[in-house]
């Protein structure tokens, strides 16, 4: 029997449909299937199987889950639609076949861009909380193969969210000799992220990511004033004395209210 597709879904803006974007751009992909000349297959991926099924009922009221092994052999679930409106609305927007080695940045329109960037967080984006000094620390990021849509989505982020753009970091992969790009947010700026991402109460999210932030919240640290350090908020200040040449400072603090610690 044929699934019933919302065929229409991606050519209409919703906060749900950006979302749904945004997630694809990170965990999915479009392929061509073999011996039939331009048919498409969707396939998202994800290891949050809950999730998951909320995005494909969007797609499909039949949407069903199966389950697919990755080269560690550790599983993961997907959903595949194969029709041909839909990807071919995905592949007009700029999710094209290969996406891997050819995504550039998609544009979103303003009101809906907090939703796709929730939905490439919940795909490709990281938040942990950990201590430096016995002082915890957020810390969070976005990762992506392309350089193009990581610089243009950095700068657009930024800019949403009133903060300087960050830096673009490169490495590889462990398992793949693939070139991947990152950029991170450290405290005030993770808590910005978050407000923005998660600003109009959304249907659509990842609940153990979103936990992280709920719980930084209830977090009480020392204090500490944000200021250019050589590096990023975060490192040791044993590190931070070795890279200004071994020099003796004495490190003086300001609270808020401009009393000296």
């Amino acid at each position: 029997m044929k699934k019933q597709v919302n065929q229409n879904f991606f050519k209409i803006w919703s906060p749900q449909m950006s979302y749904i974007l945004g997630y694809i751009a990170a965990d999915g992909c479009i392929y061509k299937r073999k011996n039939r000349k331009n048919s498409y297959t969707l396939n998202i991926t994800s290891k949050d199987k809950d999730n998951l099924l909320k995005m494909g009922k969007n797609l499909s009221p039949d949407c069903s889950i199966s389950i697919k092994y990755n080269s560690q052999g550790l599983p993961y679930s997907q959903i595949q639609i194969s029709n041909r409106e839909i990807c071919g609305d995905l592949i007009s927007l700029g999710i094209l076949p290969r996406k891997t080695y050819n995504l550039n940045f998609i544009k979103v329109p303003e009101e809906y861009f907090s939703d796709f960037v929730r939905g490439f967080f919940d795909g490709d984006g990281t938040v942990y909380i950990y201590k430096v000094n016995g002082t915890p620390q957020i810390k969070g990021g976005f990762v992506s193969p392309s350089l193009s849509f990581i610089t243009e989505f950095n700068k657009q982020l930024c800019e949403a969210i009133d903060i300087p753009c960050k830096a673009v970091h490169k490495f590889h992969s462990k398992n793949k000799n693939l070139p991947l790009y990152t950029i991170c947010f450290y405290i005030d700026d993770c808590e910005k992220l978050a407000n923005f991402i998660y600003r109009n109460n959304p249907v659509l999210y990842l609940s153990r990511k979103r936990k992280i932030f709920e719980r930084w919240k209830l977090i009480k640290r020392r204090d500490y004033i944000k200021q250019n350090y050589p590096s990023k908020i975060g490192w040791p200040v044993k590190i931070f004395f070795k890279n200004l040449g071994g020099l003796a400072f004495k490190l003086k603090i300001i609270n808020t209210q401009g009393r000296r610690k």
